[in-house]
């Protein structure tokens, strides 16, 4: 979702049959809480790229394309398409049929009026993202690939007018019903690209009556629209009365099929009537509901562990007698320590980031913030994805002699004259600053000083769209399960606000990234894909940490959960027993 340089915010939801603010929920039957554990950051799905926002904006916003629910590996299925679209012109045209009679939810820049899904709606949200003012996260997806998109970008400025007006070349309409996108070159990724909430119909009329400052207002055609926000504390969504006939999956795999996740197999959706999102931001208050069965959804909190998981790898009977559930589940996402390399002090100095990669022991930081759990990355592609070699051996380990070598070659014998380093931290909460002083603590070893700075999440967030940090944990929730998105978090095209917030730039690494992107799965690619991470790991803007696992527990009140670090749009298939 993740994102941007998307941290993953253990996400929490919680059930409660009746609401406990009546004058919030007007005492809404078969609401389900969730529990985000930082503010949101924005509600516009073209900034929207981290987990937490991310939960929120897939329930309101729909893209052409989403992923089955039940099927893994992950596969694309049609959502606002009616069908997979046409390709021609060897890969370049793009020919998409749009469902009919869908309505955008009541809004007042529409006056009173119905407003039906048109293909022009996705042809705003694109120029959108190209558009400067937006300062999109997800201008990347098209930069370059759409014929005329880049003219575009470069001759609206921040006109509002031309925005209106300009005619994209490779973006155009034969009819209310067909979208055409016609590219620069083969993009075989632009499919996981529409179906990302970047590229979520957006109606030209709101995007002029709200002066295109959509971060805290939400216009579109999901199951559920929304109903109140109150920043930094809490958004209630309500079931759309009006959502067109959708229904659960009548298809699933040996998983679905084995953990009794097919029964509401052709029944319409959704089954929920709201959902409350909820700002806790510790996790120990968190585990507290759980214990008391207010919350029937939680990712264990690492200081919590012990009192879930057996040394077996069990639930506790405590657990067990309160009918609670348990999925393991390997994720898409993981973590690395990451350099600003357009500050001199680490952009003009291998010697000094090697010194810090050896100074710090990966492996304890696993262990104490993940338990255990999480699996020590080698690599910096995740298993899961094509060209992730399980063989693959990281330049550095934990071995402070050598980080003392290389700290004198890096000219700073013992630390002697190295500015106190700032480390920022995501979040403002108990673990965050844990982390922050592990970090610290670690680096002393070697007499270098380090400032832990805390943030709120979207300040944290700020900071690295502008390019303000020097030295924080990073991690990604892949977008899409393909080299290319993990990638271009590096690729010069990308800085801020772009995903590449470390401002790596290499052009042997550019060159070889071009034209593997363009490349389907082949051995061709794979050598591509070996070659840019020898690069990658030499240049070492990256210290990979590790690939997360997640436990899960929930409640069995709470049916058709599988949970998934790619699927965000899930909350319309879960029902209340």
């Amino acid at each position: 979702m993740k994102l941007i340089n998307i941290f993953i915010l253990f996400t929490m939801l919680s059930l409660n049959y009746s609401c406990r603010n009546a004058n919030e929920t007007q005492a809404i039957e078969n609401t389900l809480n969730l529990s985000l554990n930082s503010e949101i950051s924005t509600l516009d799905p073209a900034n929207s790229y981290d987990t937490v926002s991310a939960e929120v904006v897939y329930q309101v916003y729909e893209p052409l394309y989403s992923y089955h629910y039940l099927k893994r590996p992950y596969t694309i299925i049609p959502q606002l398409a009616e069908d997979l679209p046409k390709i021609e012109n060897h890969g370049t045209k793009y020919t998409i049929k749009i469902k009919k009679n869908i309505l955008f939810h009541d809004n007042i820049s529409f006056n009173n009026q119905k407003r039906f899904l048109t293909a022009n709606d996705f042809i705003t949200q694109i120029k959108r993202l190209a558009y400067l003012p937006t300062k999109s996260n997800g201008w990347w997806l098209f930069d370059q690939r759409v014929k005329g998109l880049n003219k575009f970008r470069e001759a609206a400025g921040n006109d509002f007018n031309i925005f209106k007006n300009y005619k994209v070349e490779g973006l155009y309409a034969t009819d209310d019903h067909t979208l055409v996108i016609e590219l620069t070159k083969p993009y075989p990724q632009l499919l996981y690209a529409l179906a990302m909430s970047f590229t979520s119909p957006m109606p030209l009329e709101a995007v002029e009556y709200y002066k295109n400052d959509l971060s805290k207002i939400m216009v579109g055609t999901g199951p559920f629209y929304l109903n109140k926000y109150e920043m930094n504390h809490s958004v209630l969504l309500t079931k759309f009365d009006n959502f067109r006939e959708e229904f659960y999956p009548n298809q699933g795999d040996r998983f679905s099929n084995e953990n009794n996740l097919m029964k509401d197999a052709g029944k319409k959706i959704p089954f929920l009537n709201a959902i409350k999102f909820s700002i806790i931001k510790e996790s120990q208050t968190r585990w507290l509901n759980f214990l008391s069965s207010k919350i029937d959804i939680l990712s264990i909190p690492k200081d919590n562990f012990g009192q879930a998981i057996t040394p077996n790898g069990d639930l506790t009977d405590e657990l067990k007698a309160k009918k609670i559930q348990l999925q393991i589940s390997p994720t898409l996402i993981y973590w690395w320590l990451a350099f600003n390399m357009r500050e001199p002090l680490f952009g003009q100095n291998k010697n000094l980031r090697y010194a810090i990669a050896y100074a710090i022991n990966i492996d304890r930081f696993i262990e104490i913030f993940t338990n255990n759990v999480a699996q020590k990355a080698n690599s910096i592609y995740p298993p899961g994805v094509f060209g992730y070699n399980p063989s693959t051996q990281l330049n550095f380990e934990y071995n402070l002699e050598k980080a003392k070598a290389y700290l004198t070659s890096a000219g700073y014998p013992n630390g002697k004259n190295l500015p106190t380093l700032n480390f920022d931290v995501r979040g403002d909460n108990t673990t965050s600053r844990q982390m922050g002083d592990f970090v610290k603590t670690e680096l002393e070893k070697i007499n270098i000083k380090v400032n832990v700075v805390l943030n709120t999440f979207p300040g944290f967030l700020e900071k690295s769209r502008n390019g303000k940090l020097q030295f924080w944990q990073d991690g990604w929730a892949l977008d899409y399960p393909d080299v290319e998105n993990i990638l271009q978090l590096l690729s010069n095209k990308n800085f801020g606000p772009g995903p590449n917030t470390t401002y790596y730039n290499n052009p042997i690494f550019e060159d070889k990234f071009t034209k593997l992107i363009a490349l389907g799965d082949s051995a061709e690619k794979l050598k591509l894909i070996e070659e840019v991470e020898k690069i990658v790991s030499d240049d070492m803007p990256w210290i990979m940490e590790y690939y997360s696992r997640d436990y899960i527990l929930y409640n069995t009140r709470l049916k058709n959960f599988r949970y998934s670090d790619l699927i965000f749009n899930y909350l319309k298939y879960l029902k209340i027993n």
